[in-house]
């Protein structure tokens, strides 16, 4: 019969490939709904925008692109997070004790619900738990520059 070594096929299919992990498969790390609204654009937004300096574990380039996970910098301020993202940032910074003084191009074109969404991604990954970071709030955000930018 051909049900059974269909089956066999599948059940071999999906027992070899690659295990995903929640640190790849960051999303999976997120429960509340409405954040997962944010964070499934936030996380595509990021890719494109973000990922290709940051990294799409956030651990950053080496000596000269900053990490955001684990990041003191990062973790300390979402206000400035925002800012940074639409405005970009030149001048040396301190992350986890270590200087950094590459320049991160601004990204003017994001509308404030695209950074809501990246934010609402970054802040709910990797142990965090902001919950929905909104539109509105990054409006306000970004209407102010941050302490300590």
């Amino acid at each position: 019969m051909r049900i059974p070594v269909i089956i066999a096929g599948l059940i071999l299919a999906f027992s070899c490939a690659p295990k995903s992990t929640n640190e790849e498969n960051t999303l999976a790390q997120i429960t509340d709904p409405d954040v997962m609204k944010y964070a499934i654009s936030g996380k595509t937004l990021y890719e494109n925008y973000c990922g290709n300096c940051h990294q799409s574990d956030g651990k950053g380039l080496g000596k000269l692109i900053p990490p955001l996970r684990d990041s003191d910098y990062f973790k300390e301020s979402i206000h400035r997070t925002a800012w940074i993202i639409r405005h970009g940032q030149t001048g040396e910074i301190t992350v986890n004790g270590e200087k950094y003084d590459q320049a991160m191009p601004a990204n003017p074109t994001l509308k404030p619900l695209d950074i809501a969404q990246i934010t609402t991604y970054l802040y709910n990954i990797w142990g965090m738990n902001e919950g929905v970071i909104t539109a509105s709030e990054i409006e306000d955000y970004l209407k102010n520059k941050p302490e300590g930018y």
